[in-house]
């Protein structure tokens, strides 16, 4: 007799562990470059060569609305080029992208340098580290997708305020080439000895591994056609629509009711409290249904949002900011937990390339949606209980299972 092997995800032997690290990298660097520096190059842009804001701005954009197209073939790239080629040339594209927003002299090469972060985002974004992931992990993955994920948190509340330093003591150029540098000998090594995909692991990383081509494309149109997905996607793109809108608008808000400095210490317990939430759901999302936790967590922002909007004590706002964030890293981890389980490693590429753009260009409308409704109605009362009204309409179609009746019935036949 042959005994099977059984894989220990609990020991810090296992070199899924290894994985996660070289993830937590990717999402600390891609996520504190390509989304929460987005400010950062705002200001310094302006300053170094007195381009108009909305010149940058619409980069920004450029860039988003980019990375919902191509994230979509992520699974053609993983089964055509491989998992760690893509990785690289992700992070080529990144380096290159913050090497150029330090260098550059001429509006268009902004545009060139948004390019090239969208094909990072490609390479190093959260459909590959959710995918490469799923593939490591069965009975702790949601523990190592929400470390993973904590990773993109943490190059906000890192990476920002080290780049606004350092643009203050060297200059904004030399800043973008240290860290850029940083990145590079930080990720590069760990991504070329620890990703990969498992050689001899369990069979769901089977899907992943050895997709073909065809097939992937097969099941993105299955995927357009398949109620579960659409009921997984929609939601998430809701709930992230509001959330972005309030993220943006937030210090907006906070400022005149208690202070910028206050509103400075909201975000920052907002981003620390995110942290927070991704550690605790990783500790019991693996024996929980993704569906429900992912409910309440649109719930618990539709109320603290909702208190938010009845108070004016600086205690209670911070305490409502803090909730709102233990949520907030959240959203991108239920997409990945829901697509295994209820659709499959086969199209879990497919599913988390579509999902993610969708989800991409919905919330991509949030800020704006939040500030035309404030500008037509004077204040963000009706903004805000707008957000609260998606979230709570999203936690209502995420608890919507198709098919489910239909399988009880089938059951009760037979």
């Amino acid at each position: 007799m042959i005994a099977a092997t059984v894989v220990d995800e609990s020991s810090l032997r296992y070199r899924g562990w290894r994985v996660v690290l070289a993830c937590f990298l990717m999402a600390f660097f891609m996520f504190g470059f390509g989304l929460y520096g987005q400010g950062v190059y705002l200001v310094e842009l302006q300053r170094a060569h007195g381009w108009p804001g909305t010149l940058v701005s619409s980069a920004s954009t450029f860039s988003f609305l980019l990375s919902a197209v191509l994230v979509i073939f992520t699974d053609d790239l993983l089964v055509r080029i491989g998992l760690r080629a893509l990785i690289l040339c992700g992070l080529a594209a990144l380096g290159a992208s913050t090497a150029l927003l330090g260098l550059m002299r001429l509006p268009w090469q902004l545009y060139l340098a948004y390019a090239l972060m969208s094909v990072g985002w490609t390479g190093m974004g959260s459909v590959v580290i959710a995918t490469v992931l799923n593939s490591w992990f069965e009975r702790r993955r949601g523990l190592a997708l929400s470390l993973a994920f904590n990773g993109a948190t943490c190059g906000g509340i890192i990476l920002v305020p080290v780049l606004l330093a350092l643009s203050t003591s060297i200059g904004f150029r030399s800043a973008m080439l240290a860290a850029t540098v940083v990145m590079v000998v930080l990720v590069l090594p760990v991504v070329v000895v620890f990703t990969g995909w498992p050689v001899d692991g369990p069979l769901h990383a089977a899907g992943a591994a050895s997709g073909g081509g065809k097939g992937a494309r097969h099941s993105r149109r299955a995927l357009l056609a398949n109620a579960s997905f659409w009921t997984m996607v929609l939601p998430i793109a809701i709930a992230l629509l509001a959330q972005m809108g309030f993220i943006i608008h937030q210090v907006t808000f906070l400022e005149p009711l208690v202070g910028r400095a206050s509103a400075g210490l909201a975000v920052t317990i907002m981003a620390a409290m995110a942290v927070v939430g991704r550690l605790t759901l990783g500790l019991f999302v693996d024996r929980l249904d993704p569906r429900h936790a992912c409910a309440v967590s649109m719930v618990s922002q539709a109320a603290a949002l909702l208190v938010l909007l009845q108070s004016q004590n600086p205690i209670v706002l911070l305490l409502c900011c803090a909730v709102y964030g233990f949520s907030i890293g959240n959203m991108i981890t239920f997409p990945p937990l829901i697509i295994q389980r209820e659709i499959g490693s086969a199209a879990f590429a497919a599913a988390m390339g579509l999902g993610t753009s969708i989800s991409g260009i919905v919330s991509a409308f949030g800020p704006g949606i939040v500030g035309l409704v404030r500008s037509m109605s004077g204040d963000y009362t009706m903004a805000f209980a707008i957000c609260v009204a998606l979230d709570v309409v999203a936690a209502g179609i995420v608890l919507w299972r198709p098919g489910k009746r239909a399988e009880v019935a089938a059951s009760r036949v037979d």
